[in-house]
């Protein structure tokens, strides 16, 4: 099959690799109609995340059909149409009973393999599916495979973030970072009854998309943000901030922003040693913390039925579509955010 594989910093291959097959009976295999690229696919690409080996099919973000089945899968059957969270989950260990699919003690990221470990991702023709029947949910007749994609990823972390931050109507909030999360995290607060939101980033076309979806626009570069938060609060800070970014400037902007006793919500992929803050400054702030990896699986029930009823015009984010062997480019694109990218998604063969 034709993929796209990792073979060093900022170096992708467009080639052939071979094709997945059933290794345990719980297996599927799913035939792979469109993925996306996420942000944190270039955490890997600027090898600010290292360790994956050469040849390693990336991405994490699919829509696909059943093609082949293992003798325990019950859930599936050939020619279904499928979406997948990011990782895999079993549904049954103790984290998935928690809702914590993301922690699956049986669970694997997609895309990730090294020295010889892991699983291959779904920027391919085809992907293998550990524990189908725990994983993957069918994709509704009432979702398209654009929407479906979201869902997987960014649509569900998004719902995650706000969720951690308690929100109720007569709070004022903050989302740092306008990019394919921020927008989705926008979503969510919504949904979930915010109605003082702020959105910050300093690029014009990302401002005028977070104001489309609901937020007040804010540009750290030309505003002040932390004073307009501050005149809007009586002096206090924002009831909660939700991270997007994975960033130390990120980061910090959002401890500047936050109210004590305020929550930081961060799902933004973080790949520095250290944070930004102080255990002194939390401390002083009574802060609440939230950060980590959305579990997906435990999310997808919850909003598919927000896609199904069409309340959101979350498919605006793809402003790109290439073609799989267009795929190096792509990346290069979606890196260096030529021709205001925010999200791509890539076509099979």
């Amino acid at each position: 099959m034709r993929a796209l594989t990792f073979h060093g910093k900022e170096e992708l291959h467009y080639e052939t690799v071979a094709d997945p097959g059933i290794v345990q009976p719980t297996d599927v295999i799913v035939k792979v109609d469109i993925a996306a690229i996420c942000g944190s696919d270039l955490h890997v690409y600027r090898a600010h995340e290292q360790g994956l080996d050469a040849g390693t099919v990336m991405g994490h973000e699919f829509v696909g059909e059943v093609v082949e089945v293992g003798r325990e899968v019950k859930r599936f059957q050939k020619g279904d149409k499928v979406l997948s969270p990011f990782t895999t989950n079993c549904g049954h260990c103790y984290y998935c009973r928690i809702g914590l699919t993301c922690r699956c003690e049986n669970g694997q990221l997609y895309g990730w393999v090294e020295q010889g470990e892991g699983l291959h991702g779904g920027q391919a023709e085809y992907v293998r599916v550990p524990i189908a029947d725990g994983t993957l949910r069918k994709l509704n007749d009432l979702v398209t495979p654009q929407e479906g994609l979201l869902m997987g990823d960014i649509l569900s972390t998004g719902y995650f973030c706000a969720e951690n931050c308690k929100i109720h109507p007569e709070g004022v909030y903050v989302i740092v970072g306008c990019g394919p999360v921020g927008m989705m995290t926008i979503v969510g607060a919504i949904e979930q009854g915010a109605q003082q939101l702020y959105a910050i980033d300093a690029v014009p076309e990302r401002l005028q998309m977070a104001e489309k979806f609901g937020a007040t626009p804010l540009n750290y570069k030309t505003q002040n943000v932390v004073e307009i938060i501050k005149e809007a609060t009586e002096g206090r800070g924002a009831d909660a901030v939700m991270e997007v970014v994975g960033n130390t400037p990120a980061q910090r902007l959002a401890m500047d922003v936050i109210r004590p006793g305020g929550i930081i919500s961060t799902v933004g992929v973080h790949t520095s040693p250290h944070f930004a803050f102080s255990p002194v400054e939390a401390y002083n702030k009574n802060l609440q913390f939230m950060i980590g990896r959305c579990p997906v699986g435990h999310y997808l029930p919850i909003v598919e039925p927000l896609v199904m009823a069409k309340k959101y015009p979350i498919t605006d984010i793809i402003t790109h579509e290439f073609a799989l062997n267009e795929g190096v480019e792509a990346y290069d694109i979606f890196d260096k955010k030529k021709d205001n990218c925010m999200k791509i998604v890539l076509q099979m063969p």
